[in-house]
């Protein structure tokens, strides 16, 4: 069960792009606290100083600013390394709607910049994260490998063209790759601000400063919420994963169904948030977002399997801790 006790060899060096975002600094975090050495590269365009200065004074740490669409940053940045954690994405799928030139230049050619460095310098695991948008508008619950749908955005076909690069460097090339398909990821250190962020921060942040919640949609739409601790342990599995396993994707979840509205309602009771007249404070209804996908939940077989995959944070848990660490920080 999860990752404390994974060994890798004396002096391993991981390379986590994207490592001053969310995931990312956390996956750095993790792997420091394990003992092993980290390069962080990151532009900072989403990321944020403050997930880069946490770790700086370790000196089992190293960040490099730098962005993954250019070639020579990405071969540099692979110099040494072991492992790839290729976490580096511009999300959103509202976002990716309005620049999809961006996304495919960042989310496809910069994932393929990084293969092909982390294929020139002998990285023995590239592993990057995917997302569960892939489905599209396949109907059938809960989402498994290989029972994909029409795609529904820009951001969503960034990250099924990662996965057949993927492939290709796999068969062709002998990288081996692991594509995690991430279903609704929250935690610490997850940015509750901006219009395109994560509904959990946005909604404990908003309840916390006094705000309303907007739901997009009835509330009825259900996601796979799936705790940072549970990503954090695929990452670390797919990299001593065999062979056998490698050039696949793999769904990353809890394997849990969770309803929009039902997560709204916990947390207003979590946090003793009241309206003026003393009632459970009501959410405001918007339209739905473009692109939505109404209804995702994973089957993780494929993962336990061929990961050795074992999530042991289910949502209740997740949602207590995140909320005790919002409620510190914010």
């Amino acid at each position: 069960m999860g990752y404390q006790n994974i060994k890798f060899p004396e002096n391993s060096l991981f390379l986590v792009t994207g490592g001053a975002g969310f995931i990312g600094s956390n996956l750095c975090e993790a792997i420091l606290n394990l003992g092993y050495r980290v390069r962080c590269l990151d532009d900072l365009s989403t990321g944020k100083q403050v997930n880069v200065d946490l770790f700086l004074s370790n000196p089992n740490y190293e960040f490099v600013m730098g962005d993954i669409k250019d070639l020579d940053t990405c071969m540099k940045a692979c110099e040494g390394v072991d492992y790839v954690l290729n976490q580096a994405a511009w999300g959103s799928v509202p976002r990716s709607i309005e620049m999809p030139l961006f996304y495919c230049a960042n989310n496809i050619m910069g994932t393929l910049n990084m293969m092909e460095a982390a294929r020139q310098n002998g990285v023995k695991k590239f592993v990057y994260a995917s997302s569960s948008s892939v489905y599209g508008d396949e109907p059938n619950l809960p989402k498994k490998e290989g029972r994909e749908g029409n795609l529904l955005s820009p951001y969503a076909v960034s990250k099924r063209a990662d996965e057949e690069w993927a492939k290709q460097y796999t068969k062709h090339f002998g990288l081996d790759t692991y594509g995690l398909r991430y279903f609704n990821v929250f935690g610490r250190r997850q940015d509750p601000n901006g219009a395109y962020a994560a509904v959990i921060p946005k909604f404990i942040r908003q309840l916390l400063h006094g705000e309303v919640p907007t739901i997009n949609g009835d509330g009825k739409q259900s996601r796979d919420f799936t705790y940072i601790e549970n990503v954090i342990e695929a990452n670390l599995k797919a990299c001593l994963a065999g062979s056998e396993a490698a050039g696949q994707a793999y769904n990353i979840a809890y394997g849990g169904r969770e309803y929009l509205l039902d997560i709204y309602y916990g947390l207003v009771d979590a946090l003793g948030i009241k309206d003026e007249n003393g009632n459970r404070l009501e959410p405001i209804f918007g339209p739905d977002r473009a692109g939505d996908i109404k209804h995702s939940n994973a089957d993780i077989s494929r993962a336990k399997e061929l990961l050795g995959y074992d999530p042991e944070w289910s949502f209740d848990r997740g949602i207590m801790a995140a909320i005790e660490w919002y409620r510190e920080n914010l």
